[in-house]
C-alpha cells in the first residue's frame, strides 16, 4: 500500500525546484512559493474553485491564473429542473497580475471587470464569497453572499509530480465539509443555504502542469448519522506512485484511502456508473441527474469537461473499520481533458 504521509515542514521545492517529498498531508505543511518555480511562467497554473451545494440546487465560482490564461467562472445548478448555467470570462497574460496567495490559510483572492466582481475572503474560522456578475444569463444579474465555517479539520493535501518533467508538479488541497450559509439570487429567485444540511468544498491548486492531462475527480459532503461526512476521491495525471487523493472525512477527521477507480459507462455518462476500491473501503453506486459539460477549443487552449451531478449511494468505512451507510448523498464526479 502506498501512501507517504508527510508529516514536517519544509518549503515544497528544493533549489532546483523540483519537489521535495511528494506524498500527503492533513494541512499545507509543506510552504508553496511561486518564486521558487524554475519552470516557464506560462506553466504555472493557480486557481481556487468553490462548490456549494444546497437543496436541490448549487454554485461554483472559479479564480484562476494559468499562465497565459486566465479562467474566471460561475455556475448555477438547479438540480430540481436538471439546469444549469455557467459564464466563464477569459483574460490574456494574467501571469501573476492576481497575486494569488501561496496558502489557503490566509490572504483574499478578487477579480473585478466590467461585468464580473468576485472576491475570496478568508476570516479568522470563515471563508465568504461575494459575488455579483452582470449578464449572466439573458441580460439577468447573478448575487450571491455566502459564508463558509472551517472549523480546525483535517483537510486533503498531495504534493505530486510528473515522472519525466523534473519541474513539473501539483500542490493540490481539498477542503470538505465546510457548512455553507448565506443566498444565491438570481432571475427573480432566491436559494439559500442553510448550515445544518448544506456544505461547500474548496479546490485549491498551484503547480507547474504539463500541456495534456485527464483527471478524474468525486467530491461530496452531507450528514451520515448525526455527523459531517464528506470524502475527495481523484486521479489520473502525474506520478502517484508516493500517494492517492482518495480521503474520507467524518466529525472532521480525515481518513485515508488507498485506489478508488471510476467505472463509467462508455456510451453515455447518464447513465449509473460505480466505484470501487482496492482496500474495499469505498464501494458505491452514482446515480447521475445532471451533467454539467463543457468544450472550449482556442488554439492552444482545449477543454473537454463532463462534471457529472448525482447521488451516491454504498458503503465507506473509516480507518477503525467504522462502516458508514451512505443513501442518495449528493454530490459530483467528473472527468477533464485539458490541453493548455
Amino acid at each position: 500500500m502506498r501512501n507517504h504521509e508527510v508529516t514536517e515542514q519544509h518549503p515544497l521545492l528544493n533549489d532546483k525546484g523540483e519537489l521535495q517529498e511528494p506524498g500527503w498531508s492533513r494541512s499545507l505543511i509543506q510552504a508553496y512559493s511561486r518564486n521558487q518555480i524554475k519552470a516557464s511562467a506560462f506553466r504555472i497554473k493557480e486557481w481556487d474553485y468553490y462548490l456549494m451545494i444546497g437543496n436541490g440546487f448549487g454554485v461554483a465560482f472559479t479564480i484562476s491564473d494559468a499562465g497565459y490564461i486566465g479562467l474566471q467562472s460561475v455556475s448555477l445548478l438547479d438540480f430540481q429542473r436538471k439546469w444549469e448555467h455557467t459564464e466563464t470570462i477569459l483574460n490574456a497574460f494574467p501571469m501573476g497580475k492576481l497575486h494569488m496567495p501561496s496558502t489557503s490559510e490566509e490572504g483574499n483572492v478578487h477579480y473585478e471587470d466590467k461585468r464580473l466582481s468576485l472576491h475570496f475572503e478568508k476570516h479568522d474560522q470563515t471563508r465568504q464569497i461575494q459575488c455579483q456578475f452582470k449578464n449572466f444569463y439573458r441580460g439577468k444579474t447573478f448575487t450571491c453572499d455566502i459564508l463558509l465555517h472551517q472549523p480546525p479539520m483535517d483537510t486533503m493535501v498531495i504534493a505530486t509530480p510528473w515522472k519525466n518533467k523534473k519541474h513539473a508538479f501539483y500542490y493540490n488541497q481539498k477542503i470538505n465539509g465546510m457548512r455553507a450559509e448565506g443566498k444565491v439570487e438570481f432571475d427573480g429567485k432566491t436559494y439559500i443555504f442553510h448550515p445544518e444540511t448544506d456544505f461547500g468544498t474548496l479546490d485549491w491548486g498551484r503547480g507547474v502542469w504539463t500541456y495534456d492531462n485527464t483527471w478524474y475527480w468525486s467530491s461530496g459532503n452531507g450528514v451520515v448519522q448525526g455527523k459531517p461526512f464528506g470524502f475527495n476521491l481523484g486521479y489520473g495525471f502525474g506520478d502517484t506512485s508516493a500517494a492517492t487523493e482518495n480521503m474520507l472525512f467524518y466529525d472532521g477527521i480525515g481518513h485515508k484511502l488507498d485506489d478508488v477507480t471510476f467505472h463509467i459507462p462508455k456510451d453515455d455518462m447518464m447513465k449509473p456508473w460505480t466505484f470501487t476500491s482496492s482496500d474495499q473501503r469505498f464501494e458505491m453506486k452514482f446515480r447521475p441527474i445532471l451533467d454539467r459539460a463543457a468544450k472550449t477549443s482556442a488554439v492552444l487552449i482545449v477543454t473537454d469537461q463532463h462534471q457529472v451531478f448525482g447521488y451516491m449511494s454504498g458503503t465507506a468505512i473509516l480507518d477503525d473499520g467504522t462502516v458508514l451507510l451512505i443513501d442518495d448523498l449528493l454530490c459530483f464526479a467528473e472527468v477533464v481533458h485539458n490541453r493548455y
